[in-house]
């Protein structure tokens, strides 16, 4: 089974999404961004946190390929920021 951060480098995504996603993780706030898309409570450990965020950020992906019209740009935006932020916390402190 790959890492969780290998399972996140092998991601393709658009690279005008994910160039804002980097450009937005630079102001990722864990306490403020996390509730908000993961729902408010205990926040996740980070390694827990990046694999719901990965999961959230599948559905997204694939209501972008398939054209839904419950597709939101901006949501999706959001959950690439978070995974972004929590990647680089995640490397930073050599754990998953």
């Amino acid at each position: 089974m790959q890492d969780i951060l290998s399972m996140l480098h092998a991601l393709r995504r658009p690279p005008l999404l994910m160039r804002a996603a980097r450009i937005g993780a630079v102001d990722y706030r864990r306490s403020v961004h996390l509730p908000r898309l993961l729902g408010y409570g205990v926040l996740p450990r980070h390694g827990a946190a990046l694999f719901r965020l990965m999961e959230l950020e599948g559905t997204l992906n694939s209501q972008r390929l398939s054209d839904d019209t419950s597709y939101s740009l901006i949501r999706h935006v959001d959950v690439l920021i978070a995974m972004v932020g929590e990647a680089r916390v995640l490397r930073a402190s050599g754990t998953t």
